[in-house]
């Protein structure tokens, strides 16, 4: 064999034994950035764990801290709010087959004196006709409603319309807010059609769902204590936002009265009750998260004046600031809260919510991505974009079913412009999904369980028969994102043991919106003038 020839096999064997060599590093980098990977999964699942008897303390600390927001203000990081919404308005629908044995016990002389005897054991009947008008605000986007009521349970027709609201405002002044809201609002009225009917001589009366915190003045005013949701607008802190409404309304030249100024648990609460009259509680799981129940008045210590004529009041919980020791928070969670607008706040929330689920799961792969190289040598620069990768998407991968994952592989390459993905990746993100949102579902179910101690309605009573309660849940998390929902309702059942026969979760779809507008009407302006003729 010649000097070249020998020359070329030792070029070629050197080639080959260095892209051997090559071929090896990759390997075992590759195995240990799945290693790697693994590990920091492991560690993530310890760390979110939410055994049975964790979710027993959540709930019971849920329980005592109501009990603190009810005794005095500030007594609690649960500011337990009290609503002056002490009369559900309640369909005939929901209470004919009760009625017609109630009613042979009342001397029933009229409606007015039907609903009057009704009134003195907690329930308002609603038999208001007319047409009213809802604004539901309480994130990236508000709805605008209105409602034909035909009077005895009977929604003759209905429509809405949901506008988005630009980055910008949400952090922009209290006028510019308000005048775009009021603008909208104009815009919509103006498009009623003939088949919504205002009696002559009549002002536009709105239910305003407004889902952030205030302290309650009245029925229809209060304060705006502080925003949440992405929100910060410091001049509307402190301010009525019911006159703020007004006056934006004013400037449009809109005339139209705010009647009722709810929470839009409030509003669910409301809207569930008016169909069933077993609704006892309501909570939204949406982009945020808040609960209300129906809490008997000698149970408020806090509360000054007479007591209600029904013996009840709404309470709005603001359930979302709920913190305990028990709670089982992460680095991941500690790094989100310290990189919000309101660090240290709405903590309850930050585990729970439709805003906060999605951008954990991102923080983890950017944990997984510096720390194991989970992406290879770079890191996607679109990763590090916060609330870049939202629950919908989430959701999206955590529900692929498809044998190579291929909606995981769509959404790392649409979002994180993430090219190639392998099946190993793809598995440890849906991973990742399912430890967060399975958190996050169980804790929400411990925050009803604790609720439903409150009212002591969590255990049988002994001689007596168990009392149905019915949780009325609204926002799109709960409505959307399935494997959330069902894992909330098996955890309930879990926690409540026997009992979990006689407790119902219900979807109460645009219960807010619907629940404003009825208390609007129940509140109306023109409802004692009609009660008296």
């Amino acid at each position: 064999m010649g000097k070249v020839a020998v020359a070329a096999t030792v070029v070629c064997t050197a080639a080959v034994c260095a892209a051997a060599v090559l071929l090896v590093r990759r390997r075992m980098r590759s195995s240990g950035k799945w290693a790697m990977a693994e590990a920091i999964l492991r560690e993530l699942e310890e760390k979110c764990a939410t055994p049975t008897a964790k979710l027993r303390r959540v709930a019971d600390a849920m329980t005592v801290e109501m009990h603190a927001g009810l005794a005095i203000e500030g007594g609690s990081k649960l500011k337990m709010l009290i609503s002056y919404v002490d009369n559900l308005p309640t369909g005939f629908g929901a209470l004919e087959c009760w009625l017609r044995v109630m009613v042979k016990k009342f001397d029933v002389l009229s409606d007015y004196a039907f609903c009057s005897r009704f009134r003195k054991i907690g329930f308002f009947i609603l038999n208001e006709k007319g047409l009213f008008y809802a604004l539901d605000l309480g994130g990236t986007n508000f709805r605008v409603m209105r409602v034909q009521l035909g009077g005895k349970d009977n929604v003759i027709k209905q429509e809405f319309d949901e506008v988005s609201i630009p980055p910008q405002l949400m952090t922009s002044s209290c006028n510019e807010l308000f005048d775009f809201i009021a603008e909208a609002l104009a815009k919509f009225v103006a498009s009623e059609g003939d088949d919504f009917h205002l009696p002559p001589g009549r002002q536009r009366e709105l239910g305003f769902t407004f889902s952030f915190p205030v302290r309650q003045l009245s029925l229809a005013s209060g304060t705006l204590i502080n925003w949440t949701k992405g929100f910060l607008i410091e001049d509307a802190i402190g301010q009525d936002v019911v006159g703020e409404l007004t006056k934006a309304m004013e400037r449009v030249g809109l005339d139209m009265r705010v009647t009722a100024l709810v929470n839009d648990t409030v509003g669910t609460l409301a809207g569930g009750r008016y169909s069933n009259p077993d609704v006892v509680a309501a909570v939204i799981l949406g982009t945020g998260t808040n609960a209300a129940y129906v809490e008997r008045a000698h149970a408020i210590p806090k509360w000054q004046g007479l007591l209600p004529k029904s013996g009840e009041m709404v309470i709005n919980m603001e359930w979302g600031n709920f913190r305990s020791s028990h709670l089982p928070l992460t680095v991941y969670d500690y790094t989100l809260d310290a990189e919000s607008l309101n660090p240290g706040d709405q903590i309850f929330e930050k585990l729970i919510s439709g805003m906060y689920l999605g951008e954990i799961v991102r923080i983890v792969l950017c944990t997984m991505a510096e720390k194991a190289s989970f992406f290879g040598d770079t890191i996607p620069p679109k990763l590090s974009i916060p609330f870049i990768l939202r629950t919908p998407d989430m959701s999206a991968m955590h529900h692929d079913t498809s044998p190579d994952l291929k909606v995981v592989g769509s959404k790392l390459k649409d979002i994180l412009e993430v090219p190639n993905s392998c099946l190993t990746m793809r598995k440890i993100v849906v991973a990742i999904c399912d430890i967060v949102a399975t958190r996050g579902a169980r804790l929400s179910a411990a925050g009803i369980v604790g609720i439903l101690t409150k009212l002591e309605r969590d255990a049988p009573k002994e001689g007596e028969k168990q009392q149905r309660s019915v949780i009325a849940l609204d926002g799109g998390l709960f409505e959307h994102y399935t494997k959330f929902r069902e894992c909330m309702k098996a955890t309930v059942d879990e926690l409540l043991g026997e009992v979990s026969d006689s407790v119902v979760i219900e979807h109460s779809n645009d219960g807010s919106g619907i629940g404003a507008a009825l208390l609007a009407a129940s509140h109306s302006q023109y409802l004692e003038v009609e009660e008296e003729s």
